[in-house]
């Protein structure tokens, strides 16, 4: 496993699902092209392949839900700041982010979203449904959007993004996973290039 860099920021990935873009952080890591090291992995599905992806790393892996916890949002913040986390990083999160972990990491919150943004994003706009449009709407490019999170769904001012070509006889299953390859090689690069220090000479 590749050791973080001295003024490497402390990554927390926040996923609600299989966890396949922090797989991706993590393996941008151990393979030194990602100088932060994933530190914490949060998820609100006691299932969610997330948390078995940091268990296999062992990496801290918490579910933060409303059944165990009266305020999850505060108890998030709590975890974020416990485990000295810079950036906090949502990937497969289907959460709004809530105002006061905006307020303790500004600027440092970012999430990628499957889609073109602003047209394919807002409230229900993930997964599946994101490919959906994109195919009912007859455009020719799709491709994820890494974007700084807000408190508004998708509305945060862009980072990058990259063009998946929509080809003919396209599903959005497979318009999905070509979209998601494209996810797993931009998502660890913006992060490298807007969050970490360049080497010094």
């Amino acid at each position: 496993m590749s050791s973080p860099a001295p003024d490497a920021p402390r990554l927390a990935v926040l996923a609600s699902g299989g966890g396949s873009n922090l797989q991706a952080l993590i393996d941008a890591h151990e393979r030194g092209d990602l100088p932060a090291p994933v530190a914490l992995v949060i998820s609100n599905r006691a299932d969610a392949g997330a948390l078995a992806r940091a268990r296999a790393h062992q990496i801290p892996g918490f579910h933060v839900g409303r059944r165990d916890h009266r305020d999850p949002d505060a108890r998030i913040l709590e975890l974020l700041q416990a485990h000295r986390v810079d950036v906090v990083v949502l990937a497969g999160w289907l959460k709004l982010v809530d105002p006061r972990v905006l307020a303790a990491f500004p600027g440092r919150v970012v999430n990628i979203h499957p889609g073109p943004l602003p047209r394919f994003g807002g409230k229900g706009m993930h997964g599946i449904h994101v490919h959906e449009a994109v195919l009912a709407a007859g455009v020719s490019c799709s491709g994820p959007t890494v974007h700084l999170v807000n408190e508004r769904y998708d509305e945060g001012p862009p980072l990058a993004t990259v063009k998946v070509p929509v080809e003919a006889g396209d599903t959005p299953q497979s318009l999905q996973a070509r979209v998601l390859s494209a996810e797993h090689a931009l998502f660890w690069r913006v992060i490298r290039d807007h969050f970490c220090e360049p080497p010094r000479s």
